[in-house]
């Protein structure tokens, strides 16, 4: 039963890991990367759509990216879409593909990204520390309801513990790796 609650605490903080990983990779740093514009929508014939489902990302080089619409009446849409974009980005069409160079980063809007990035660390760690909470509560209140005993929630509250200190010390790490990604020149 213990070994329930565990498996289940340990499945919710790598979510929140993952989660945490999926939107670093949504912040820029100076390298072109498809995955600043994952969390981009386009107006698709009134639905909001992702992207990479109305278009064709490529990376041909460090500082480029190349968006190729597959309904060509899409390209000023996306086109709209990145420029409106929290990103800084400024794409130029040809009619058919969008360009849209990488600038490099200034010292100010890389200080901004970084700290973008430790708000969503902070965000990960709320989560983890939920995710304790609940796994606590869960096995305080099979102590309650006598079915596992003090020993076992004991062992369970300090192997929980053990998980919480794991994943809030990975999110430090990837912070340090993301905020050093970041202020690269």
């Amino acid at each position: 039963m213990i070994q329930d609650v565990i498996k289940d605490v340990q499945h919710r903080m790598h979510g929140a890991l993952e989660a945490l990983h999926r939107e670093f990779k949504t912040l820029r740093t100076g390298r072109a990367n498809v995955a600043i514009l994952d969390g981009l929508t386009v107006d698709y014939y009134g639905t909001p759509t992702p992207i990479a489902q109305v278009a064709s990302l490529k990376v041909p080089e460090a500082s480029l990216i190349i968006a190729e619409p597959w309904d060509k009446s899409m390209v000023s849409a996306v086109e709209k879409a990145i420029r409106n974009s929290d990103l800084g980005l400024n794409p130029a069409t040809d009619g058919k593909v969008i360009r849209i160079p990488i600038p490099s980063l200034t010292e100010d809007r890389r200080k901004d990204l970084v700290k973008r990035a430790h708000a969503m660390a902070e965000d990960s760690r709320t989560a983890i520390r939920q995710v304790r909470r609940d796994g606590n509560d869960r096995l305080k209140k099979m102590l309650k309801g006598h079915e596992i005993s003090e020993d076992d929630e004991k062992r369970g509250l300090e192997e929980i513990q053990k998980l919480t200190d794991k994943n809030i010390n990975e999110i430090a790490d990837d912070l340090k790796h993301k905020e050093q990604d970041i202020m690269a020149v």
